[in-house]
């Protein structure tokens, strides 16, 4: 994939967080941004899961806070966190891409022509570009966490990279 900047939302950082992957993120995206809302649902300071990771990776710009705060449009049907990463997507313009999990904020991404990924493509591409060895691991980790991510779904993707 070529370089973009990516616009994150909590869903996949955490699961990124989970496998170690958000040193990927600038990898394959070069820049990845993620907004005050979505900084403050995964950061609330309780110790979650992921938290330390996602602090790391903060810190050491793997993923960058974006201060801008774009109101609009307003997208209802999403939460803040995916409402606030759209919008900064669509501030942003060309060459912006949101990595979102949830199938409503693909659907407006998609409405709005605003290119996007999950936390699945992200592991995907991260295997694309041989930042790991193999997929599969990865997604075993990502399956002893609360992460959702179907087996069928996870089965069709080590199929198509391969490690079936």
């Amino acid at each position: 994939m070529a370089k973009a900047t990516a616009f994150v939302d909590a869903s996949p950082l955490i699961g990124l967080a989970y496998v170690g992957g958000l040193g990927w993120l600038p990898r394959l995206y070069g820049t990845a941004f993620v907004t005050q809302t979505v900084r403050d649902e995964v950061l609330p300071g309780r110790g979650l899961p992921g938290e330390s990771a996602i602090r790391g990776a903060l810190r050491r710009r793997h993923i960058r806070l974006l201060r801008l705060k774009p109101t609009e449009p307003v997208f209802p049907e999403l939460d803040d966190g995916e409402a606030s990463t759209l919008r900064a997507a669509l501030e942003h313009g060309d060459g912006a891409l949101v990595v979102v999990d949830d199938l409503a904020a693909r659907k407006v991404a998609g409405q709005r022509r605003i290119p996007y990924t999950g936390t699945a493509g992200v592991i995907i591409e991260a295997k694309r570009a041989r930042l790991i060895r193999s997929a599969r691991p990865v997604f075993e980790r990502l399956a002893q966490t609360d992460f959702r991510l179907s087996h069928q779904v996870v089965e069709e993707i080590l199929t198509e990279l391969g490690e079936r």
